[in-house]
């Protein structure tokens, strides 16, 4: 897997040329797939360029992207270890132009993350983790290894998604601030997941739809930084089931990992 590693890195780079080729024009195309989610030209060039340097990367391994085409669960059922992607994570940032989508590539083997690459094209910043080898973000020339906060934050810091503020978490937090002084940020995409991988948050609850796609990078990050990303049972998410929606899940520092089933 570390040998995987600086190709992966690569092409998500090359993949972020593309998307920022689209976001820079003053006008591009916006389709709405089937479940009313929009789709960019840079999603497709984004896809088309990650699907291409994997297959040649790794020839025996199967990748399943969100902008993958009739793959079904009869042949993805017997896959051990694939690569699973999301080629523009945060469609709905990138159609507000601030900057906060990301490139999201993940190694599955036997249901699990165990290799993650989350890359921002525009500020170029990048985190990535191995299984057992740690989890890190470069910018600028910079590389720092991440940890999760070991204490819990005073206040608690939450963040929660930018396009997706529903009631569920609402009344989550409401419940929370009985008891603990919180201080809420918004983020788009997987970007929740990293801030709490570096520290920089202490809880995000996901109190609404995501797709395997959407966590499986981030959650080799957060993972790989010393957190946890489980089920409201508290049950690890786990990858390449018939049904590719998540359940809803928590993303928690190992400090404020037994504060929250409380306020559910």
């Amino acid at each position: 897997m570390q040998e995987f590693l600086p190709e992966v890195r690569r092409i998500a780079g090359e993949a972020a040329d593309a998307i920022l080729e689209v976001y820079q024009s003053v006008e591009f195309r916006v389709a709405v797939k089937e479940d009313f989610s929009p789709l960019t030209q840079a999603d497709l060039a984004s896809h088309r360029h990650i699907v291409a340097g994997l297959e040649h990367l790794a020839p025996e391994l199967p990748v399943l992207s969100e902008e993958s085409e009739g793959i079904t669960y009869e042949q993805r059922q017997h896959w051990d270890t694939f690569w699973l992607v999301d080629p523009l994570d945060g469609t709905k940032e990138f159609l507000r132009r601030n900057g906060e989508f990301t490139i999201n590539i993940a190694l599955i083997r036997e249901h699990r993350p165990v290799l993650g690459v989350v890359h921002l094209p525009v500020s170029g910043q990048t985190y990535w983790a191995v299984e057992r080898e740690g989890a890190f973000r470069s910018a600028n020339g910079e590389t720092v290894r991440l940890q999760a906060a070991r204490t819990v934050g005073q206040p608690v810091k939450v963040v929660a998604s930018r396009s997706h503020a529903l009631t569920p978490t609402v009344l989550f937090l409401d419940r929370m601030a009985q008891e603990h002084d919180l201080a809420v940020v918004s983020r788009g995409s997987a970007l929740k997941l990293c801030m709490v991988a570096e520290g920089e948050a202490d809880l995000y609850p996901r109190l609404a739809p995501t797709m395997e796609w959407d966590t499986a990078a981030a959650q080799c990050v957060v993972e790989q930084a010393g957190g946890r990303v489980t089920t409201l049972n508290n049950e690890p998410l786990r990858y390449n089931k018939e049904d590719l929606l998540n359940p809803f899940f928590m993303v928690a520092s190992p400090a404020t990992a037994p504060l929250w089933p409380a306020y559910l």
